[in-house]
């Protein structure tokens, strides 16, 4: 006679068994991303931190050497545009600091009112980043150099239970094309990003 095993003589032992390979695989899928939308888009495109591209939301500080009336503080409009006296607008959305510094000069020398200006251009507030889906308190949150996922993930309160916890999406605007693509924890972020935090799917 063929010997039975003791889950053959007790049903309950291998429903036990299968919930408990369920449940092993459901914490595997969990580390692996569990197959969220961001694991089917493609990395998010490196980006070099020291050509910081400009967009609306932004502070300039503007210090013209010699010409008080050309200094001070001012913010990109949503049109891209900064307001300064004496010349009107001047687009600085997808220019780098050391841009906008030349393309001012420039028009102020055309202007003829100004035969050698000498600009410096410091970025002193940068437009926020937002943070969505499976984080304690999702919403927007101000950019700091240095900024990673994770980072931004904690001021926002850290991940909630049901958060996939180690690829997210992000949506960045550059050079006035919009790109979505995956990232890590460690992934350096741009001012402007939307990140999300996707839910386990189980």
């Amino acid at each position: 006679m063929v010997a039975r095993t003791e889950a053959a003589f007790c049903p309950g032992a291998r429903v036990a068994g299968h919930v408990a390979l369920s449940m092993l695989l459901c914490l595997v899928l969990a580390l692996a991303g569990c197959g969220t939308p961001a694991d089917s888009m493609p990395p998010l495109p490196l980006v070099d931190s020291h050509s910081y591209r400009l967009g609306p939301g932004d502070q300039i500080r503007f210090l013209t050497f010699g010409e008080e009336q050309l200094s001070g503080d001012f913010r990109i409009d949503a049109s891209g545009d900064i307001a300064l006296p004496l010349i009107g607008n001047i687009h600085a959305a997808g220019l780098t600091g050391q841009q906008l510094q030349e393309k001012t000069a420039k028009v102020l020398r055309e202007s003829k009112q100004f035969r050698d200006p000498h600009i410096a251009v410091e970025v002193i507030a940068y437009r926020p980043v937002f943070i969505l889906g499976e984080v304690t308190k999702p919403g927007q949150y101000p950019y700091q150099p240095d900024m990673t996922v994770i980072t931004a993930v904690a001021i926002a309160g850290g991940f909630t239970y049901r958060a996939v916890r180690n690829v997210f999406s992000i949506v960045r605007v550059d050079d006035d094309t919009t790109i979505e693509g995956r990232a890590s924890r460690q992934e350096p972020l741009q001012p402007g990003d939307v990140i999300t935090v996707y839910e386990r799917r189980f």
